[in-house]
């Protein structure tokens, strides 16, 4: 079987490996150009060093002197947190109660108009506000969390 014409034997032949073998410098040129191409491309792209970050979160404090966890809790946190529950596009809702502070952090869906749940969240507080004790001494204070007012450094 070895010696058989070579005539014989059916010799499959593809064009453009073919071409690519017969032509080395000029694929090799080619793929040089493509490279270098892509190289200046993506030196050239925008970077930022700090990109701006948007978490939709909503912290609302309240402070209230002379009082435990647990009264800030009932007093409090509970009133805010019934009316804060009906906003809709709310992903996650937490607080923590600790000694003469209410923390509530609410943590909307991304997407959402930042101001608009922001403007929600104060509505809220602000209908909360005849369920609150009366002797507070400030209002509570109602902020977004903006990642780009924080120092780096």
């Amino acid at each position: 079987m070895e010696n058989e014409p070579l005539k014989d034997k059916v010799i499959r032949n593809f064009r453009l490996t073919s071409l690519s073998l017969k032509n080395k410098n000029t694929i090799f040129l080619l793929t040089f150009v493509l490279a270098l191409f892509g190289l200046i491309s993506y030196v050239r792209l925008p970077k930022e060093l700090f990109p701006d970050i948007v978490v939709p979160t909503v912290l609302v404090q309240t402070v209230y002197p002379g009082n435990s966890p647990a009264d800030i809790e009932n007093l409090i946190t509970r009133p805010i947190e019934k009316e804060i529950d009906g906003i809709r596009g709310i992903k996650k809702l937490s607080s923590q109660s600790l000694q003469d502070l209410s923390i509530i952090t609410v943590e909307f869906n991304t997407g959402i108009d930042l101001n608009k749940a922001l403007q929600d969240v104060k509505d809220a507080v602000d209908r909360a506000k005849s369920n609150l004790p009366d002797d507070l001494l400030n209002d509570p204070v109602v902020k977004d969390i903006d990642l780009t007012e924080f120092p780096i450094i």
